[in-house]
């Protein structure tokens, strides 16, 4: 999609109120909603008023982060929100404070809503960060979106933080933020998820080319056991399903996990108990 240079009708592109044009669609969409825009909202002075002017700022937190999970897919569909939410289930049932955000997409809420009631608190997503979609925006933006919100679960005193990065890893802006240093500075595991064994093996070794640390596999594959037998014969990581990641037990397992990972017992890794 992208955003007419004119009021003329449009399209209803996403369901947080993203107005824009259609340009392609996957076969199984129906068409979207057609629009008519009426005027741009503006202030007591007639300027027009952007999501910018509300946007969160940066904090400065001194290089220093809780334990942060960042989940992501070999696609859309991959099962990436609803592995989220479980981990989130399971990390808030252990007794830990957990935030949570989604760093790119295009603004419908229901992913951000749905991790808030596994429960995580704060949960953030690009558009607190002052942006309706990530697509196509300048990869520093989005760099600075990772920046913003993990700041701001920092500062809310959170001990865990659960992170979502939208579509797969071919994605242009998906690849070039798993691939950067500030994103692998700002992350401690991946919770990785695929639809079937061969599509978590590929993304597991592309995410080892990058020195990505990689705690478990899961997603979609999860929902059938002869997925996850094939799965676990060809990765040398555990494979997770819902209930491994809603019980409060995954925060040990994390735990363990982080300290067989680190050459130095560092104090933050000692928050998830």
């Amino acid at each position: 999609a992208m955003i007419p240079d004119t009021l003329a009708p449009c399209h209803l592109v996403a369901a947080g109120g993203v107005a824009a044009q259609v340009l392609s669609k996957h076969s199984v969409m129906k068409r979207p909603t057609e629009i008519a825009p009426l005027g741009i909202l503006g202030d007591i002075h007639g300027k027009a008023i952007n999501l910018t002017n509300f946007a969160l700022k940066k904090f400065d937190t001194n290089g220093q982060h809780p334990i942060t999970v960042v989940v992501t897919g070999t696609t859309m569909n991959a099962g990436k929100t609803t592995t989220a939410a479980n981990l989130i289930k399971g990390l808030s049932s252990s007794g830990l404070k957990v935030g949570s955000a989604k760093i790119t997409g295009t603004g419908a809420g229901g992913d951000v809503w749905f991790m808030k009631d596994a429960g995580a608190e704060p949960a953030l997503d690009f558009v607190d960060a002052g942006f309706p979609s990530t697509y196509r925006i300048e990869f520093e933006q989005v760099e600075e979106i990772l920046g913003i919100l993990t700041s701001h679960l920092s500062k809310a005193g959170v001990d865990a933080i659960v992170l979502e990065v939208a579509d797969g890893l071919y994605q242009e802006e998906t690849a070039k933020l798993l691939s950067s240093q500030v994103f692998k500075d700002s992350i401690d595991a991946m919770l990785f998820t695929a639809r079937d064994a061969m599509g978590g093996k590929a993304g597991l070794e592309w995410l080892r080319k990058y020195n990505i640390p990689v705690f478990a596999l899961s997603g979609a594959l999860t929902s059938s056991l002869l997925a996850m037998r094939e799965a676990q014969e060809v990765v040398d990581i555990q494979v997770l399903d819902s209930d491994d990641l809603k019980n409060p037990e995954i925060a040990d397992r994390l735990s363990n996990w982080l300290e067989n990972q680190s050459s130095t017992q560092s104090p933050r890794l000692q928050v998830v108990k």
